[in-house]
């Protein structure tokens, strides 16, 4: 298994580790409910560098990657971003993701750890003579998350910048010491999520230095456990358990949110827009909230009934 690069920094806040994918992940640090509190009432801060990262430079960066994902980038500034899928000719989401566009990059972020899965699907896709370059970010980028309704006042707090105004999917440059990064108004927990990218060599000064800066406003570090209780809760889809190559977007609820029907091909393009025009969505993502006394959980993959059906 692998360690997180603040792997040490975990242990030492009574961090109880899980596997996930090939890394050890913080699952809580003693109390789950408590940091699940937390994300509602104060505020969170989690590790999520476990996360495919992906960075696309050069000339023809967004052309390229214009032309084989599954929504249009090319409306969009910098400091803005998009969700996107790529898909196989079946139309089966091999990768799901955020697209953000910076001045010089494209960064893609995979929403769910499935590891580099979204750089690897890519390369094969780039064709000798185009002027863009791949840079598989998993290790060398850290992803850290602030969430909570006191994330803005810590984030201002400690950074210097105000995120209050900023739209989902939104960026801003910050500057910590000697470390350049961006902060990303994100979609993790339904609630306040802003997520911050750097480089790993900054990742130890500045978790220590949010949690010192924002323990007074409550900030305190939540593992795995309770992130995906507020992810499910707030009906938010990441690869690996609701997307993967056994599913087409409409089946997830992703129109409008994660691809085109205008944009012109794209791998799978065909197959999503035959169901929009034919309205042939035979399944569908939903939640289900369970009335169970004693509470009872199904096992993974099991089939659920209303009455005969």
């Amino acid at each position: 298994m692998k360690n997180l690069f603040l792997h040490n920094q975990h242990e030492t806040l009574g961090g109880t580790f899980q596997p996930c994918g090939e890394w050890e992940v913080p699952f809580h640090y003693g109390n789950p409910l408590l940091e699940y509190e937390a994300i509602h009432k104060r505020a969170g801060l989690a590790d999520l560098s476990l996360r495919g990262k992906t960075l696309v430079t050069g000339d023809d960066r967004v052309s390229w990657l214009q032309s084989i994902i599954s929504n249009d980038i090319l409306p969009l500034m910098p400091g803005q971003g998009r969700y996107s899928a790529f898909m196989n000719h079946k139309g089966k989401m091999l990768s799901y993701f955020r697209v953000f566009l910076q001045p010089e990059t494209l960064i893609i972020e995979d929403v769910g750890e499935v590891g580099d899965l979204t750089f690897q699907a890519l390369r094969k896709f780039l064709l000798y003579g185009t002027k863009a370059k791949l840079h598989n970010g998993l290790e060398s980028w850290g992803l850290l998350l602030v969430t909570g309704p006191n994330g803005p006042v810590i984030l201002k707090e400690a950074l210097g910048v105000e995120v209050n105004s900023l739209q989902v999917l939104d960026t801003i440059a910050f500057t910590f010491g000697d470390t350049q990064g961006f902060i990303a108004r994100t979609e993790e927990t339904g609630g306040q999520d802003f997520e911050l990218f750097v480089p790993v060599e900054g990742l130890p000064a500045l978790w220590s230095h949010l949690l010192k800066m924002g323990s007074e406003a409550g900030l305190q570090p939540v593992g795995r456990e309770a992130l995906e209780t507020c992810r499910i809760e707030g009906g938010l889809a990441r690869l690996g358990p609701d997307l993967n190559d056994k599913i087409v977007p409409p089946e997830a609820n992703l129109e409008g949110i994660a691809f085109s029907l205008s944009k012109g091909c794209y791998p799978g393009q065909e197959v999503v827009a035959r169901m929009d025009t034919y309205g042939s969505v035979k399944r569908r993502l939903v939640g289900l909230v369970l009335e169970v006394d004693p509470p009872q959980l199904p096992e993974a993959g099991a089939k659920l009934f209303s009455g005969t059906r």
